[in-house]
């Protein structure tokens, strides 16, 4: 993979076209091959979806997936209830080292038989494919909503269904949300009452979905506008206000930090109008993709915060808090971390900076922690952002319409 260089020319005023929701894309190709029929409209090019397309329509027994966490728990789910299949599906060294363990043991529990290819509780998997017979699960509410997502979305085609009763509020119940809206929007009825979600046994109606916009993929927008002069704006599309995605808060959120979004037939100006916050509190456990975004804002604007609710960023493509503190370093802002839910920042840069070394920002194998950093360039004219080609898990064309504004990017 190669590195890239950044530098910030000018604001050229141009509309950019952000990529599909991969997290709805994902649901919506596994529901659709669960209802047996239908088209996709508008599918996100990035490798995560890539490896879910790969996947659904392999002939072979084994699929990799790669990088593709999601669709790792979607597809252990999916092949679990798909009848007379026999597949081991296995991903890159850092996927064999994220655990799995949960979504096996619940999913054995109503009757699949998947086993552990190399080592207990992590992929490689061997999965059998057989009926399942659904029933009640307790699950910690705390585990990755990916999880109960792919739980939830073969509920329908268990003998008994399935009931999901938490123990706490689930992490990230807005991507449970998701899947529930995705589902029923194949013809499966479903209740989320307080800590138990419910799915009866029912049939998938085929249908033609269209893929909303990724709100995900807006953060970074959001980020660039902070730091542009004030009165300039970015035009984003296709995005409306009512969407399906958790991270659609983006918006709410970055209002404290004064940057105002309009909304226009699925397009939105997003404009930096008022004087920011002097201090952002703030709880990401229902928007974890969120808090590389903000961490990198305010240390960028000087805004000290108190962010909690990112247990779930350990076990992402990288152990996101230590990368985060290992790279802020590098630009002379000191993140604390405490536990592995709270990260603060107090304020300044309090670490010396040689202000004329190139700055190479390593990335993790971590398409967000390139694109959290690639805005940076407006503050420092010799930002490098190693094994930049990350951002095609999803985002492939990020670098291309950072130049569309007004960027400059040299791969090296």
């Amino acid at each position: 993979m190669s590195n890239c260089s950044i530098k910030f020319l000018e604001n050229t005023g141009k509309t950019i076209f952000l990529p599909s929701s991969k997290s709805i894309c994902n649901r919506a190709l596994v529901i659709s091959a669960l209802a047996g029929a239908g088209n996709i409209g508008n599918l996100s090019p990035c490798d995560d979806t890539k490896a879910v397309i790969r996947a659904l329509e392999n002939k072979r027994t084994t699929i990799d997936v790669g990088a593709a966490g999601t669709a790792m728990r979607f597809l252990t789910a999916y092949f679990a209830q798909k009848t007379g299949s026999n597949i081991v599906i296995t991903g890159s060294e850092r996927m064999k080292n994220r655990p799995i363990g949960i979504l096996v043991d619940a999913l054995n529990s109503i009757g699949a038989e998947i086993t552990y290819a190399e080592k207990s509780s992590y992929p490689p998997l061997n999965i059998t494919g057989r009926q399942l017979q659904g029933g009640e699960i307790e699950i910690d509410a705390g585990v990755s909503s990916q999880y109960i997502s792919a739980l939830l979305m073969i509920a329908p085609l268990c003998e008994k269904g399935l009931t999901l009763n938490f123990k706490g509020n689930p992490a990230s119940r807005p991507y449970i949300e998701m899947t529930l809206k995705v589902m029923e929007s194949f013809g499966v009825n479903s209740t989320f009452i307080g800590n138990a979600v419910s799915v009866p046994p029912q049939k998938y109606a085929a249908c033609d979905y269209l893929v909303e916009g990724d709100w995900s993929a807006a953060s970074y927008w959001y980020e660039i506008a902070t730091l542009l002069p004030q009165g300039q704006s970015i035009r984003l599309k296709p995005l409306n206000a009512d969407s399906l995605q958790g991270d659609s808060c983006v918006a709410t959120i970055f209002k404290g930090l004064g940057v105002e979004t309009s909304y226009n037939d699925g397009e939105i100006e997003i404009l930096r109008r008022n004087k920011p916050a002097a201090f952002l509190k703030q709880d990401f456990s229902a928007c974890p993709d969120l808090a590389q975004t903000l961490v990198l804002t305010c240390c960028l604007m000087n805004i000290p915060f108190d962010f909690t609710g990112l247990k779930s960023l350990r076990i992402k493509e990288t152990d996101r808090i230590a990368a985060l503190q290992n790279e802020c370093a590098k630009l002379g802002y000191v993140l604390h971390n405490e536990g592995d839910d709270r990260l603060y920042f107090e304020g300044g840069r309090n670490l010396p900076l040689d202000e004329m070394s190139v700055i190479g920002i390593d990335t993790y194998d971590d398409h967000r922690m390139a694109m959290a950093f690639a805005p940076a360039a407006l503050l420092f004219d010799n930002i490098v952002i190693n094994n930049a080609e990350v951002v095609s898990k999803s985002y492939p064309s990020f670098w291309d319409d950072l130049k569309k504004i007004g960027f400059e990017i040299n791969f090296l």
